[in-house]
């Protein structure tokens, strides 16, 4: 077992340094140049020119593609994710600043969606054909259809503009910092993010759980003499590998719908940051949060095969 997790450790490197070159290439040939972008609007003609030739010195964008990508992966190998364009701070401390609140957005949603998608999926699969599994279905189907930033504005309108219970933006109201405060703050974006998880996830767990309910190990436990709650815990958790597969997905998935999230609801986090990155077209603190990004999906992947092995003790020989 240890042997192919240090396996498939070392292939993560590998392919998370792809990921990286790739990033590279992909932010430094799409169109659009940053320099132009710094240039103060009374500034033009021979100003201008000589504004952006002393920006592109400073930055470093007068070289040579070749030698900007050496540059920029020696400072990776060293941990240095290099310097904003646009504000001079170091993309590190940007990034990690702005990753409490997204961990404790997508964290916070992870979980509740978990803890109502995982009772409603088995109450589904065993009520099945019934009106509580057409319903549990139905809500499902409707929460993962409708787009995020659509309910994220109805939320808003209903419970910030209308009955006015809710805030509408940020993490506290000025001149707060309470508990009490954030959590009400967390209210409408984290249900929101969980509505989507959860329908997800209830699907999954509900045609795992009816998969595994029509194997004959279930019979046999039955016909021993069995209850029919043992055979279902049975069930359930020879069903956690199609669930397990599913949160490895959804995880990084979810930081697009964070996204969305914190810029309707001015939450300040990586995903509002990479907004302003993209609209300001500041390459390090672009290349810095897809890194994020594919190193959650390398870890999330990584867990998945730790979980296996402890669910199902046939991976650990395969």
């Amino acid at each position: 077992m240890l042997r192919v997790l240090l396996i498939r450790l070392l292939s993560s490197v590998a392919v998370f340094l792809l990921i990286a070159v790739g990033l590279f290439a992909l932010v430094r040939l799409a169109p659009g140049d940053p320099v132009e972008m710094m240039v103060p609007p009374e500034v033009s003609g021979a100003d201008r020119e000589a504004f952006t030739e002393a920006a592109r010195a400073r930055l470093g964008l007068d070289q040579p593609l070749v030698v900007q990508f050496v540059r920029w992966l020696g400072g990776l190998l060293t941990g240095d994710l290099g310097y904003s364009y646009t504000n001079g701070q170091p993309v590190g401390d940007l990034l990690v600043g702005r990753l409490g609140p997204t961990a404790l957005l997508m964290g916070s949603a992870l979980t509740i969606g978990l803890l109502v998608a995982v009772p409603a999926g088995v109450i589904a699969a065993v009520r099945r054909n019934t009106v509580v599994d057409y319903t549990v279905s139905s809500v499902s189907v409707v929460a993962i259809s409708v787009p995020s930033f659509f309910l994220g504005m109805l939320a808003i309108y209903t419970f910030a503009v209308r009955l006015q219970v809710l805030p509408s933006s940020g993490m506290y109201s000025p001149g707060s910092d309470g508990l009490g405060d954030l959590l009400t703050h967390m209210i409408m974006p984290v249900g929101l993010l969980a509505l989507a998880n959860a329908a997800a996830f209830t699907r999954y767990v509900r045609s795992g759980v009816l998969e595994e309910l029509g194997k004959d190990y279930v019979r046999t436990i039955i016909a021993k003499g069995g209850t029919s709650a043992r055979a279902l815990g049975h069930a359930l958790r020879n069903s956690l590998m199609s669930l397990i597969t599913v949160l490895a997905l959804t995880i990084p998935g979810s930081l697009s719908g964070a996204v969305v999230l914190e810029q309707i609801f001015a939450w300040p986090g990586m995903g509002q940051l990479a907004i302003y990155a993209l609209t300001n077209r500041d390459y390090p603190i672009l290349i810095g949060f897809g890194l994020y990004v594919a190193l959650l999906v390398l870890i999330c992947n990584l867990i998945a095969d730790v979980c296996y092995t402890i669910i199902d003790p046939r991976v650990r020989t395969a």
